[in-house]
């Protein structure tokens, strides 16, 4: 199966390649600078040219996206667009355009966090976005035909935690094998419309 993996080469997506290229999968990592393909899912025709390059695949996972982090105070404007420009309208677009290159049956998995369950201090931006892209996949089943649509939505993980640990004290740390499952529960499973939590 050909698999793209858009942040292929971040924190997440590193280890979610390395799983599926160790099944055997032809694993395509994206990345904004570095990667097999360059693109910016906040520019709409970055992903358009990604998918004209790269053509027909299988499975499309995004594991990519920012928000700004900061007290609601402190957010302008334009700092909650980074987070609607990016990880919302980002992978939104990657859904509209992606689905058009996906082979019968192919799935498109995206990603959140906990934050859109369980927000903590100083991620009103963060926590908006990822309720946002829950909703969007729950509504988007109903409409799709041959086309499976998920998302991966996961607590602290390992690989974050020393960065992240003081923003989410007493939060379980999910180990990255236990987060990398829920993206192959996605793409071999036969769901959609599904939130996967990872939360413990």
């Amino acid at each position: 199966m050909k698999l793209l993996i858009i942040g292929g080469n971040g924190t997440i997506g590193r280890k979610v390649a390395e799983r599926f290229e160790q099944k055997a999968y032809e694993v395509i990592r994206v990345g904004r600078s570095e990667g097999d393909e360059i693109a910016d899912i906040a520019d709409t025709s970055s992903v358009e040219a990604l998918f004209e390059q790269v053509g027909k695949v299988d499975a499309i996972i995004c594991a990519a996206g920012e928000a700004k982090w900061a007290a609601f105070e402190e957010l302008s404007e334009d700092d909650f667009y980074i987070g609607i420009r990016s990880k919302l309208m980002g992978q939104v677009n990657l859904v509209r355009i992606g689905k058009n290159y996906l082979t019968k049956g192919g799935s498109i998995t995206l990603t959140t966090g906990i934050l859109a369950d369980d927000p903590v201090y100083m991620t009103t931006s963060a926590a908006m976005v990822n309720g946002a892209i829950h909703s969007f996949v729950q509504a988007l089943a109903l409409e799709l035909n041959n086309v499976r649509v998920n998302v991966v939505s996961s607590g602290l993980v390992e690989d974050a935690a020393e960065k992240y640990a003081d923003y989410f004290p007493g939060h379980p740390v999910i180990s990255m094998s236990k987060m990398v499952d829920g993206y192959v529960r996605s793409v071999e499973g036969h769901r959609s419309g599904e939130i996967i939590r990872i939360y413990s």
